[in-house]
């Protein structure tokens, strides 16, 4: 069998009908960038955590246009009530292991009042959004070793496009520890570029990929899942209760309503994979716009604000894009990873993605 950490286009995979940005990444939307801590300790610990961070500014004081969807409710997100209730995002979004989310919540207010004094006491609250999967197989979910240090390590390692760097992929961060259709999974991420008569607009997704079973994936196209399967182990794996998260990007200027419907699209890019999201799945899209800052303490009551004047035009090249980008990521987070052992001994295979021949098509 043969392990490969190349992402899903260096195996001379295209994908969809729209042209990704330079880097094939998030980050190509401008501004944004990522940061992963990975945490392997012993036998039993593979976890970490991922920041997505919507600009370089002060989030608190500059909020951005967000939105939250929910294909599945069965996990344990944090701060989306308040995105549903006010559209904004005002602190970088952190992705790990189911429970690691309140440590690092935790570190990400400590991360905002540290920048923000005034939090809670001359001026209102901050809403910190954490998201997660269940990486329990590999890693030992009681030991909750993220914490305050490993978020700033993420926040400090956070990189964009104009950092020459290229967004990690696969068992890093967030996605040290997880599972995607029986092999290991991970971090991925992908772009579109959604032409347009002022050049175009980028809309990038990154996911936290820990669902599926070996015999649903679905690879570019070709139902791999049908004849391809991991090693037998001593142990057999659980039933498949896997989860998914979803952060999307776009410099398209996007409200909360209509972010929501980019969120919503998000599962297609999913089912072109094989998922069928599962009773036990608990599958969840995050969704920003970076065209535009909310500011904290505004001057006035009104601003003046760029829209879609077309809806339904915008909407026909961006829908797709996500669709599209979607499905990559996942593909790139299981292209990237490499074979992983963690608690008791668990093993997680890297796919063998040079025994998939694009020719199947």
């Amino acid at each position: 069998m043969i392990v490969t950490s190349k992402r899903l286009r260096d195996h001379n995979f295209p994908l969809g009908h729209l042209p990704p940005g330079p880097g094939n990444a998030i980050t190509d939307v401008a501004g944004v960038r990522v940061g992963h801590a990975t945490l392997r300790r012993g036998e039993d610990i593979r976890t970490g955590v991922t920041v997505v961070l919507p600009h370089t500014g002060n989030l608190f004081r500059e909020k951005v246009p967000a939105a939250v969807h929910t294909i599945n409710g069965f996990g344990k997100a944090c701060g989306f009530e308040e995105v549903r209730e006010l559209g904004q995002i005002e602190s970088p979004i952190g992705l790990t292991g189911t429970l690691n989310v309140w440590r690092v919540a935790d570190a990400l207010a400590t991360d905002a009042i540290r920048h923000n004094p005034e939090i809670a006491r001359s001026t209102g609250t901050v809403n910190v959004v954490v998201g997660e999967t269940n990486d329990g197989y590999l890693n030992d979910l009681q030991a909750r070793p993220v914490a305050q240090a490993e978020v700033d390590a993420a926040l400090a390692d956070a990189r964009g496009s104009g950092d020459c760097a290229p967004v990690a992929e696969g068992c890093v961060g967030a996605g040290t520890g997880t599972t995607c259709y029986g092999w290991k999974g991970g971090i991925g991420t992908a772009s579109r570029v959604i032409p347009t008569d002022r050049g175009g607009w980028t809309v990038g997704a990154l996911v936290q990929t820990n669902f599926g079973r070996a015999e649903e994936l679905i690879f570019a196209g070709i139902p791999v899942g049908d004849w391809l399967r991991p090693p037998a182990q001593p142990q057999p794996s659980p039933p498949e209760r896997g989860s998914v998260m979803v952060v999307l990007a776009t410099d398209a200027p996007l409200d909360s309503r209509q972010l929501h419907r980019l969120c919503v699209r998000a599962g297609a890019g999913l089912a072109r994979t094989g998922s069928h999201i599962g009773h036990g799945s608990g599958d969840f899209v995050i969704a920003f716009s970076t065209a535009r800052h909310i500011q904290h303490w505004a001057e006035a009551l009104t601003q003046t604000a760029t829209v879609l004047a077309d809806e339904g035009a915008a909407m026909a090249g961006l829908f797709p894009g996500v669709v599209e980008a979607v499905e990559e990521a996942v593909l790139n987070s299981l292209c990237a990873a490499t074979t992983t052992t963690g608690r008791s001994g668990h093993v997680r295979y890297a796919l063998p993605v040079e025994e998939i021949s694009p020719d199947i098509r």
